[in-house]
């Protein structure tokens, strides 16, 4: 039986965030923009749900019929001039990621710094899908949500030609990825006194029409 995948709306908003919120703070990359346990208890929801805002509105967001899995992606043009992702209502790319670190905690430089050091390794020149984030809840781990959402939506770029893009927080999501098409794209990003983040990226597999 086939995973059960629709759009995300406004309505949905409260979830996605949850989602995100279970799904992450365990995460290498979550755990070194909040080090501290309870800190990241209290403040990491407040990330996910800036992150969740954004892609409502200048993306989309892909949920399980369950509510168990969720896939933010944002479609990014050739020429590579729109709106920086981790901005919010048109900001540009220097605004961007400091009004995510404002709105979330002021104090904590991190916050702005991963939005300007994956924005700086972040390919131009082609249009692509951008997998923003992709979270399943931790007791949902294992049985092929993932893998349905992101395949959803490289089926779509196989039919248009159409690359796609991430970077992956993890030694283990980095091999999902490879077995979805994915291939390390430039450096690897070392986060200062911090966790690598793998760029990688799908190019578009002939799309064959049904017999």
């Amino acid at each position: 039986m086939g995973v059960a995948i629709r759009t995300a709306g406004a309505g949905d908003r409260e979830l996605i965030v949850r989602l995100l919120d279970e799904a992450f703070q365990d995460d290498p990359v979550s755990g070194w923009v909040f080090p501290g346990v309870e800190e990241r208890r209290a403040k990491h929801p407040g990330l996910m749900a800036a992150f969740t805002d954004i892609v409502l509105a200048a993306g989309r967001i892909d949920v399980t019929e369950d509510g168990s899995a969720c896939a933010l992606w944002l479609s990014m043009p050739a020429d590579g001039e729109r709106d920086d992702p981790a901005g919010h209502d048109g900001a540009t790319e220097d605004e961007g990621p400091a009004q995510v670190r404002e709105a979330v905690d002021p104090d904590n430089e991190r916050i702005e710094m991963i939005g300007r050091l994956t924005a700086a390794i972040h390919p131009t020149g082609r249009a692509h899908e951008y997998l923003w984030m992709i979270g399943v809840a931790p007791g949902r781990q294992g049985e092929g949500l993932g893998t349905a959402l992101i395949e959803a939506v490289l089926d779509r770029c196989d039919r248009e030609a159409l690359p796609a893009y991430l970077e992956a927080s993890s030694a283990r999501s980095r091999k999902l990825y490879e077995r979805l098409g994915f291939e390390p794209v430039g450096p690897v990003l070392d986060l200062p006194d911090g966790p690598a983040m793998w760029p990688m990226w799908r190019e578009p597999k002939p799309h064959r029409q049904p017999a």
